[in-house]
């Protein structure tokens, strides 16, 4: 199963949002990079058609993915209303 979740990277609070294997250590490696996340800026960077793809494939987000990724309108461009249990 393959979830979107945060991925530390450097030594201050930035972090990738990666597509990566639920079995994966939370630094291992990943499918692909689908976007970025930065809390102390309030900055996001997705790639849409990366993550709608992982998302139909079946993927899972984790619940900040999940409110990153509703912020940004990415579930609006779904086509359907994506619920998850975070709801």
């Amino acid at each position: 199963m393959v979830k979107l979740r945060l991925k530390r990277c450097g030594r201050k609070q930035i972090y990738q949002i990666v597509a990566i294997d639920v079995q994966s250590r939370r630094e291992g490696r990943d499918l692909r990079k689908v976007g970025f996340y930065d809390p102390i800026k309030n900055q996001t960077n997705l790639n849409v058609p990366a993550i709608l793809y992982f998302l139909e494939k079946g993927a899972q987000p984790t619940r900040t993915v999940h409110d990153i990724s509703k912020k940004a309108g990415v579930f609006m461009e779904l086509g359907l209303n994506y619920q998850t249990k975070f709801n």
